[in-house]
């Protein structure tokens, strides 16, 4: 797995634990609300982490866009269901988006490595 997203999920993995350990109730609770957020429901995963990765683009949220790539990616999304969701991004948020697009693109192509070996 390329470092950059061994490097990420590592260190969330970490701190989503320490967190979590805090037994703080209103963190767990946002924390539960956000997981069934991303469930299937009227929407299936995909499109819903899509959505998430254009909110997340805009928000400008590496760690979030990071998250949902990896999440799309794992569901299937495509490279062009991608870039014309973080066209999308880019359009709505502006050339400040930009910087977060190279580096979402960066992760993208991390992925596609891990699915090569």
């Amino acid at each position: 797995m390329p470092d950059i997203i061994q490097e990420f999920n590592e260190y969330r993995s970490k701190m989503n634990e320490k967190l979590l350990a805090d037994n703080n109730k209103i963190v767990k609770r946002i924390f539960n609300l956000d997981t069934n957020a991303y469930a299937a429901g009227a929407l299936d995963v995909k499109t819903k982490e899509l959505l998430g990765l254009v909110a997340s683009a805009v928000l400008r949220c590496d760690d979030c866009v990071k998250y949902h790539l990896e999440t799309s990616f794992k569901e299937g999304v495509t490279k062009e269901e991608m870039m014309e969701a973080m066209g999308i991004a880019t359009l709505v948020g502006g050339t400040i988006v930009v910087p977060h697009l190279r580096r979402a693109y960066e992760f993208w192509e991390a992925l596609e490595e891990t699915a090569v070996k």
